[in-house]
C-alpha cells in the first residue's frame, strides 16, 4: 500500500516537475577542468574542457545612457499614469529619493511595491525624435546562455533595436529590430524566431511580438535565446550534445551568443494611436523597470572560475593558460600553438592544455603538476617520458613518421593523429547532430 502511494506520488512530482521546468536550470557538462586518475605509473591529472556556471550578468555591468541628460527630474516634471494616460499629477524629481528613477532601478531587487524603474524625460520637444540609447557594458567577453528579458514600466517602445558589440563598442551589430509596424518603420517583413530554423537561426529579424503599444497588460519585450539553442538541442533542451557539437564546430554560431557589450536603441515611444496627441505629450516617455541578462564569461573552455574584482570580470584560468580570456599559454608553456577546449568529445571534451616549451623543460617533466605522458608513454622518475617505439616528443605527443616525413599507407605508423577528421565520424553519428548549418 505504502509502495503504491509513493510510486503515485514520485510519478506526479515528475509530471509536476516536466511541467514547470521546461528548460534545464544547470546545463551539466564541463563544471570540472582537471582530476586525478590512477595509472600504473601513480596519480597523475586528468584535464577536460571547462566553463564557469551560468549566472546573472546585470551585477557586472555598467550602464550608460545616451543622450546622458536623457533621465527625468532635473528639472522635476509631471507625466501622465500608465493606468490613465490623461491622469496627469506624477511627479519626477531627481533631488527627491522617492520621486527619483535613475538608471540603477533597471537592475535592483524586483518585487518591491511600489515598484523601481528607470524614466526618461517625456516628449516635450516633439516633434524632435524622443530617442535614448541604454548601453551595458562588462569589458569582459561573455556567452548568453538564456533569453534578454526587457520589463518596461511604460508602454513598450512603437520602435525599439537590441544590438550587440563584441569589440569592447567600437562597433555594433543588429540582434534584433521591434517595431509596431516593422515594413514601415525598418523596411522588413515582420517574423518571429517561430519562423527561423537550424539554417536560418542566424538571421536578422524585425518582430512585432512584442510591441503593442500603450497597454498596462503588455511589459515585456524578449530576445529568445533558448529557442534558438532548441533548433539543435530540442524543444525541451534535452538533446544538449548536438547543441555542444554545433557550438563547438561552428564559429558563426557561437559568436552569436557571444558579446562584450549590449545596446537598447530606444526610437519611438508607445503612442497607441496613428497621431501623437500634442496636447499631452506627458503621457509619451519611457520607463524600465528591469532588465535580465544571464550567461557566463568566456574563458575558452580553461576555466570554472571568473572573479568580479576591481570592477573587473577575469577568468581564473587552468590547463597552463593565461589572459582575461585564457586566450594564451603561459610563459614556459608554449610548447605548442594556444587552442580554446573543445565540447567533444561529450561528456568532458577535450582540454588541449598547453605543453611546456622545449626550452623550459626541467627536472620534472611529468609529475602530477605537468602533463602526464600521453600515447602510451611512461613517465621515468619524473624527468622525462619513455615513448612507445611508434611516438616521438618531449610528451609522446607526434608520431614519429611525421618528423621522418613516411607516415604513408605502408609505414605501419597511419593511425592518425587527435583530431582527425576519420575520427570525428562516428562521433558525429553518435551524436546525431544537425546538418551544417547554412551560413
Amino acid at each position: 500500500m505504502y509502495l503504491s502511494r509513493f510510486l503515485s506520488i514520485h510519478a506526479l512530482w515528475v509530471t509536476v516537475s516536466s511541467v514547470m521546468q521546461p528548460y534545464p536550470l544547470v546545463w551539466g557538462h564541463y563544471d570540472v577542468c582537471k582530476t586525478q586518475i590512477y595509472t600504473e605509473e601513480g596519480k597523475v591529472w586528468d584535464y577536460m574542457a571547462c566553463q564557469p556556471e551560468s549566472t546573472d550578468m546585470t551585477k557586472y555591468l555598467k550602464v550608460k545612457l545616451d543622450p546622458p541628460d536623457i533621465t527625468c527630474g532635473d528639472p522635476p516634471e509631471t507625466f501622465c499614469a500608465m493606468g490613465n494616460p490623461y491622469m496627469c499629477n506624477n511627479e519626477c524629481d531627481a533631488s527627491t529619493p522617492e520621486l527619483a528613477h535613475p538608471p540603477e532601478l533597471m537592475f535592483d531587487f524586483e518585487g518591491r511595491h511600489p515598484s523601481t524603474f528607470w524614466q526618461s524625460a517625456t516628449w516635450k520637444e516633439y516633434p524632435k525624435p524622443l530617442q535614448v540609447n541604454i548601453t551595458l557594458s562588462w569589458s569582459k567577453t561573455i556567452e548568453l546562455t538564456d533569453n534578454i528579458v526587457i520589463t518596461f514600466e511604460s508602454g513598450r517602445p512603437d520602435q525599439m533595436i537590441l544590438e550587440k558589440s563584441l569589440d569592447y563598442g567600437r562597433t555594433w551589430q543588429p540582434y534584433q529590430y521591434y517595431a509596431t509596424d516593422c515594413l514601415d518603420a525598418f523596411h522588413m517583413d515582420p517574423k518571429s524566431v517561430k519562423d527561423l530554423s537550424q539554417h536560418t537561426v542566424l538571421e536578422i529579424i524585425c518582430t512585432e511580438e512584442y510591441s503593442t503599444g500603450y497597454m498596462t497588460n503588455s511589459k515585456i519585450i524578449h530576445f529568445e535565446i533558448k529557442d534558438r539553442f532548441a533548433f539543435f538541442a530540442g524543444p525541451w533542451l534535452r538533446n544538449m550534445a548536438s547543441l555542444y557539437g554545433q557550438l563547438d564546430t561552428t564559429k558563426k554560431l557561437r559568436d552569436f551568443f557571444t558579446v562584450t557589450d549590449l545596446r537598447i536603441r530606444l526610437l519611438r515611444p508607445a503612442v497607441g494611436e496613428i497621431f501623437v496627441d500634442e496636447l499631452h505629450l506627458a503621457r509619451y516617455f519611457y520607463a524600465i523597470s528591469d532588465i535580465k541578462v544571464h550567461g557566463r564569461c568566456k574563458c575558452n573552455l580553461h576555466a570554472t572560475v571568473c572573479v568580479y574584482d576591481n570592477s573587473k570580470l577575469t577568468c581564473e584560468c587552468e590547463h597552463n593558460t593565461t589572459g582575461p580570456d585564457c586566450g594564451k599559454c603561459k610563459k614556459n608553456y608554449q610548447g605548442r600553438p594556444w587552442s580554446p577546449g573543445s565540447y567533444l568529445p561529450i561528456p568532458k571534451g577535450t582540454a588541449n592544455t598547453c605543453i611546456p616549451s622545449i626550452s623550459s623543460i626541467g627536472t620534472n617533466v611529468c609529475d602530477n603538476e605537468l602533463l602526464h605522458c600521453q600515447n602510451g608513454g611512461t613517465c621515468h622518475n619524473n624527468v622525462r617520458c619513455l615513448c612507445p617505439a611508434a611516438y616521438t616528443g618531449i610528451l609522446c605527443e607526434k608520431l614519429r613518421c611525421e618528423e621522418a616525413g613516411s607516415c604513408g599507407s605502408d609505414s605501419g605508423q597511419g593511425a592518425p593523429p587527435r583530431g582527425c577528421p576519420a575520427l570525428l565520424l562516428p562521433l558525429a553519428a553518435l551524436l546525431g547532430t544537425a546538418g551544417p548549418l547554412g551560413i
